[in-house]
């Protein structure tokens, strides 16, 4: 039977001081249960923001200790499946978000799961894909609140950190310490009125160390794309960040000249928003993996 850690064993900052909710070795298969971003609190559309108890938001569920992960080492986490439970729940709040400056009443909607769906007030229904947005490691010193994204991973609230997908982080302490939460039955790009589809859920995955030193992290990869993470305090920053990542990717590690990597980033490349409302404003660029097949390139799969 998969290891299980559950979602009593939430905490709200990645750090070194998270502990270990439970081991497992490389390569076994663990189930983390998750919160949604507000712990439960929001039952009903007439649960206010204003009775929210803030300080126990955003949780996430671990650490889970990988056996073996040491410090400097690249963990890549294979998301086996990613689950929603529902039901979910969404919000606006004057003044925050993309559009919070229209934004005038503050509002809970509770979306019902029909099957493979979402409801919307009853009216719209729109195919779930769950997400995680908080996902990462601990970083090897100090305290990330899990609101914030960064370089461990954290809140990058990123739509293809889903079923299928496998997350390259760079381990800061012993075990890695992996954690996740902040799960989303379904959002779109830039999540620009602060929230998705908010819902408890629960990942099964494995996670190993793997042999790519100086793979530029967070990175993500699925069956068509490699993908670049990169967050910081404008966009500007980050979008330059996310390009330049990619670039060494395909420079230092996919081997592509320096002019083949660029011109080949403006021709089959994209570079997506995938939050706006964090501390941080989170981008990715997308690059398609037939092309480096073209070049001899894959990841190596341990």
């Amino acid at each position: 039977m998969a290891s299980r850690v559950t979602r009593d064993r939430a905490f709200f900052a990645f750090s070194p001081r998270i502990g270990a909710a439970m081991h497992v070795r490389q390569g076994e298969e663990f189930t983390v249960e998750t919160h949604d971003c507000f712990s439960g609190q929001l039952k009903s559309s007439s649960d206010t923001l204003d009775t929210l108890d803030w300080s126990i938001t955003n949780p996430a569920t671990g650490g889970v200790y990988v056996e073996g992960a040491k410090p400097g080492d690249i963990l890549r986490v294979d998301l086996l499946e990613v689950k929603a439970t529902g039901p979910s729940v969404m919000v606006t709040i004057p003044e925050v978000g993309a559009l919070g400056d229209l934004i005038t009443e503050q509002e809970t909607t509770i979306l019902e799961h029909s099957g493979d769906s979402v409801v919307y007030k009853g009216k719209v229904k729109v195919r779930q894909k769950p997400m995680l947005g908080v996902i990462g490691v601990a970083p090897a010193s100090g305290e990330v609140p899990n609101s914030t994204p960064g370089d461990h991973g954290g809140n990058m609230d990123c739509t293809l950190v889903t079923t299928g997908a496998s997350l390259y982080f760079t381990v800061g302490v012993e075990g890695a310490l992996f954690g996740c939460g902040d799960m989303h039955a379904v959002m779109g790009d830039g999540e620009i009125v602060i929230c998705g589809a908010e819902t408890p859920g629960e990942l099964r995955a494995v996670a190993q160390v793997v042999d790519l030193p100086g793979l530029p992290t967070p990175f993500l990869a699925n069956d068509e794309l490699v993908v670049v993470i990169a967050s910081a305090e404008t966009s500007d920053e980050a979008y330059k960040e996310a390009v330049h990542r990619m670039h060494r990717f395909l420079t230092g590690i996919a081997g592509l000249s320096v002019n083949d990597a660029a011109m080949l980033m403006s021709l089959v490349g994209n570079l997506v928003f995938c939050q706006v409302v964090d501390p941080l404003i989170t981008v990715r660029f997308e690059f398609q993996k037939s092309v480096l097949a073209q070049y001899g390139f894959e990841l190596p799969q341990g």
